[in-house]
């Protein structure tokens, strides 16, 4: 993560002049997820895509929503490696045997 950080950062320098505020990444994103979730309701959901839609990459906007999510941290000054490292070792800590013994994913 830190090479993908490092990579967006560069980017932004070069070809995005400086990074929008905070606020509007956030928007950005929250329109990234759902242009995401367009896909996912048509996709595996119950809806059908118009025609205009056919065409739309699932990758493309899972990586829109990375490359958004990664110019938040950046400009925060979070390091997504180590937060991830932290944030699963939260998830071990405290979810370990929880969904094992969840009977409604057996």
């Amino acid at each position: 993560m830190n090479e993908a950080q490092h990579a967006v950062d560069e980017w932004i320098n070069k070809f995005g002049v400086r990074y929008f505020s905070e606020l509007t990444n956030m928007a950005l994103l929250t329109e990234e997820v759902g242009e995401l979730a367009r896909i996912i309701a048509r996709k595996f959901g119950d809806q059908s895509f118009k025609k205009n839609e056919e065409n739309l990459d699932l990758s493309d906007e899972l990586a829109d929503v990375l490359f958004v999510l990664i110019c938040i941290a950046n400009q925060t000054g979070v390091n997504l490696t180590a937060a991830f490292e932290k944030n699963m070792q939260k998830k071990t800590d405290r979810d370990s045997e929880r969904h094992k013994n969840n009977q409604k994913l057996i």
